[in-house]
């Protein structure tokens, strides 16, 4: 079978962009109306992308700027699965904040709701101010978060499978389910005490398709051993090279197909029927940006005073990674962008802003198809998380303008051939 790439849509607020939320053709009033996220999702859908993905915070960081989570991911795509009839839908929840009963009995009810279409992205939390809204002081160490996470995953699987295939019978006459096909998983761990069974029924996919971003030791570890789906970081081909072959030799040796586990690195994509027009898209955002506030920020990036650079000037030259005393992780990404762009300050400011550290690329539908296609051909991914850095229009452009582009040469589905998440995954 000819191999073939892969798409979720990341679905965030009014999009990636640190301003999108500011920009004139942003959609902000619909922030809390349900119908926003169908009408992205349709979009998706009509893109034939493999899924909808929902992060989830739980503390407002920034009324003033944006900072401000909207809906809940598994209420949320509860309507969506009744708006769409394809696409996969994929919700972030917290190993630390939830307990295994409670996530595995919303996931596989949202699975019978939307037919099997349902992703779970399995994250530890980060932030103290999450913790303070859930009786903790502080979120515990990492180490003691992916420990709590690799028992979390295996209590919810195994209540997964508590209910067998064919255990319903539904014989009017007395007997409903098959005792001998119901069992209870008597779990006795260091984190979590769960009789079982589940009381939802076996899932449409027997089980959510579950996806991780770990780029951690351990966050790789619980990656490699339990995910099917990978969301990973990279601005380069080089690093997501690296980071994907990393990963695949891993899950070989944990005994486990390689071409079983998709990786997709994030992806802001600017859409112009020129280069100059998808230019002039990332100017228009970066220009909203609060300008002190980002130099601020990246001034601490890069453990230098940025107030004084020429906004419009390329950036200052900068030390080595090598000679650099602070973390190296973000400083590294910046490096690599002023090395792979030759960015303004004010461009690096932007791309700062839209996803960080992911990917991005600016230009035609065909260069950027072109620029997948490098990515994926090479080895260094198998799909693609999108970001849009304004919605909807970002994601407009992606389905309508490089979609095509990609079926043409063959590159991606022109209709689901599947109905499941973990079919569209594997086709």
């Amino acid at each position: 079978m000819t191999r073939r790439l892969h798409f979720n849509a990341f679905l965030f607020g009014c999009g990636h962009h640190g301003a999108a939320w500011r920009h004139p053709e942003s959609e902000v009033e619909r922030l809390a109306d349900i119908s926003y996220y169908e009408d992205l999702a349709r979009t998706a859908e009509r893109g034939c992308l493999d899924a909808v993905f929902f992060a989830d915070g739980h503390s407002v960081r920034d009324p003033a700027g944006g900072g401000v989570w909207f809906l809940e991911p598994l209420t949320a795509l509860s309507a969506v699965a009744r708006a769409t009839e394809k696409v996969g839908l994929v919700a972030t929840v917290s190993s630390t904040f939830y307990t295994p009963f409670h996530a595995a009995r919303m996931l596989a009810s949202l699975d019978h709701i939307s037919g099997g279409r349902v992703g779970w992205n399995v994250v530890t939390s980060m932030f103290d101010a999450e913790a303070r809204n859930h009786g903790l002081e502080a979120m515990p160490p990492h180490a003691e978060r992916y420990e709590r996470a690799e028992e979390f995953v295996d209590v919810a699987l195994a209540l997964w499978d508590s209910w067998e295939d064919g255990a319903i019978v539904a014989d009017r006459r007395g007997l409903f389910a098959d005792p001998d096909k119901v069992h209870a998983i008597d779990h006795r761990g260091k984190n979590f005490l769960v009789d079982g069974p589940l009381n939802v029924p076996r899932a449409p996919q027997g089980m959510p398709v579950l996806f991780q971003a770990g780029a951690s030791e351990q966050g790789r570890a619980l990656a490699v051993q339990r995910a099917e789906g990978i969301y990973a970081v990279a601005y380069d081909r080089e690093s997501a090279h690296s980071y994907y072959w990393d990963v695949k030799e891993r899950v070989r040796r944990e005994g486990r197909d390689p071409v079983g586990v998709t990786i997709m690195p994030g992806l802001v994509t600017y859409v112009g029927s020129t280069m100059d027009e998808a230019r002039r898209k990332k100017a228009e955002l970066d220009a909203l940006l609060p300008v002190e506030q980002s130099l601020r920020q990246l001034s601490t990036f890069v453990q230098q005073d940025c107030f004084e650079w020429n906004l419009d000037a390329p950036v200052p030259a900068l030390p080595p990674l090598a000679e650099f005393t602070g973390p190296h992780g973000r400083y590294d990404t910046i490096l690599r962008i002023i090395r792979k762009d030759e960015p303004t300050v004010r461009e690096l400011l932007g791309t700062l802003a839209a996803g960080g550290g992911h990917a991005t690329m600016i230009g035609t539908p065909e260069s950027i198809a072109d620029e997948i296609e490098d990515w994926f051909g090479s080895g260094a991914a198998d799909g693609f998380n999108l970001m849009p850095p304004l919605y909807p229009h970002g994601l407009d452009d992606f389905v309508d303008q490089v979609i095509p582009v990609l079926q043409r040469r063959g590159s991606f589905r022109t209709a689901y051939e599947t109905t499941t998440l973990r079919e569209h995954l594997s086709t």
